[in-house]
């Protein structure tokens, strides 16, 4: 907003950036935060050392989040490192998501004729243009199913489980008899955020995701922008039902637009479900991921009995979020039952021994309306994913509404050249 000319005004009622998806730093808070009786032992080392994410994502290589980075040129401010790898659950065990053809052939998730199936799959997918109909073979983007493009390479339904879920990051499987169009594009996309770095299309900022936020916040400062921590909002003020103000500490900021978290205008939302998240202290890797120091492991529903996806997030001293030698596994899912802990224990039993774990039940919360009369835009809850795909399309959606267009990486760009001239 502030790149597109706008004069923007940021109040947080928090002493720290990132609302509810912050880092959180000493280890100390992190034990008051969520109750737990005394200090953090003396093997958890420096308290300050940690710098513990409360919601888990990864951020795709090739997707939105990290676009609109490079883009605006957060990047300056910010350090990433590749994940070490992600990891499916089948039968019990994790296995690598193979994602490029020789992956494929060397996985033992398969037999081998399947392999030779989920290879023909993967060449098709690659050569996939939407726009170019000679890459269809009598497939129709805009019509067929995706059930109907899995029948068509014949594939079985282990690799329709992680193929749906671990490449195309689905979190139920509605998404089988819907236009195989948009599955096919987000298979795309992991393959080629794979395609950048190797290891894993995932990438993970350098002391938590909390750094996002601040380098945003650095990015708006340099356009006019003005940050207020602890800033307590008292009241929104409208008039004619339209909003005029917010009032914080006796003063009025007067506005004539309002972007808000769910927390700040609870009449205006709605309860859709629930996420558990449940954020696990380790002293070593989770087995069976050869070491790795960052994983992301998927536990599709239809391993477990369930509706939604279980998900897995490791991360460790080597991102400067925790003391030398501990790990942070993160298992997040939506809630089906009235037993949570219960739902999640499949991911956590990955996870013995588990050295301490703090749960947090959240509600997933959604505007009741698209803030077109009282000009108050309200962004959904984070959700149980574990990258930033979901949350850059409510960010784009909230640009819709409030500026009456598409949001536009090239016209950012564009806007900053006018302002620094040419790199």
């Amino acid at each position: 907003m502030s790149v597109n000319g706008k004069k923007v005004l940021h109040m947080d009622r928090n002493p720290y950036y990132g609302g509810e998806s912050a880092s959180i730093t000493p280890l100390e808070d992190l034990y008051k935060r969520f109750k737990i009786p005394g200090a953090p032992p003396a093997s958890m080392g420096r308290g300050r050392d940690w710098n513990v994410d409360l919601i888990p994502k990864f951020l795709m290589a090739n997707g939105q989040l990290v676009k609109m980075l490079l883009f605006t040129e957060v990047t300056r401010y910010l350090d990433f490192k590749v994940t070490e790898g992600s990891f499916v659950y089948k039968g019990g065990k994790i296995y690598k998501v193979p994602s490029t053809e020789a992956e494929a052939l060397a996985s033992s998730l398969m037999g081998l004729f399947e392999k030779r199936r989920f290879r023909k799959f993967l060449v098709y997918v690659a050569n996939f243009d939407e726009n170019d109909p000679r890459t269809f073979e009598g497939i129709d983007p805009k019509k067929t199913s995706m059930r109907e493009v899995y029948k068509k390479f014949d594939l079985g339904q282990d690799v329709i489980d992680f193929t749906g879920h671990a490449l195309a990051l689905y979190r139920t499987d509605d998404y089988l008899d819907q236009p195989c169009c948009e599955t096919i594009n987000r298979i795309k996309l992991y393959s080629e955020s794979l395609a950048r770095y190797g290891k894993s299309p995932y990438l993970y900022p350098l002391y938590g995701l909390g750094e996002l936020p601040q380098g945003f916040a650095r990015l708006s400062a340099i356009y006019g922008g003005t940050y207020m921590l602890n800033k307590p909002i008292e009241e929104i003020i409208m008039q004619n039902g339209k909003v005029i103000g917010v009032k914080s500490e006796g003063e009025i900021a007067r506005c004539k637009q309002l972007i808000c978290d769910p927390s700040y205008v609870k009449d205006r939302v709605e309860k859709v479900g629930q996420v558990i998240r449940v954020i696990c202290i380790l002293s070593h890797p989770i087995k069976n991921t050869n070491d790795a120091n960052s994983c992301q492991i998927i536990i599709p529903q239809n391993q477990v009995n369930r509706k939604s996806d279980i998900y897995v997030c490791m991360i460790s001293s080597a991102h400067n979020v925790a003391a030398q030698g501990k790990y942070i596994a993160i298992a997040s899912t939506t809630v089906e039952t009235k037993e949570p802990e219960k739902e999640i224990r499949p991911a956590l039993e990955l996870l013995e021994p588990i050295e301490q774990k703090f749960v947090s039940i959240s509600d997933l919360l959604v505007p009741k309306d698209l803030g077109t009369e009282s000009q108050i835009f309200i962004s959904r809850t984070y959700d149980a994913t574990t990258h930033f795909e979901t949350t850059c399309d409510d960010i784009k959606d909230i640009y819709k509404r409030m500026m009456g267009s598409e949001f536009d990486f090239e016209e950012m760009k564009r806007k900053k050249n006018d302002i620094y001239g040419e790199e």
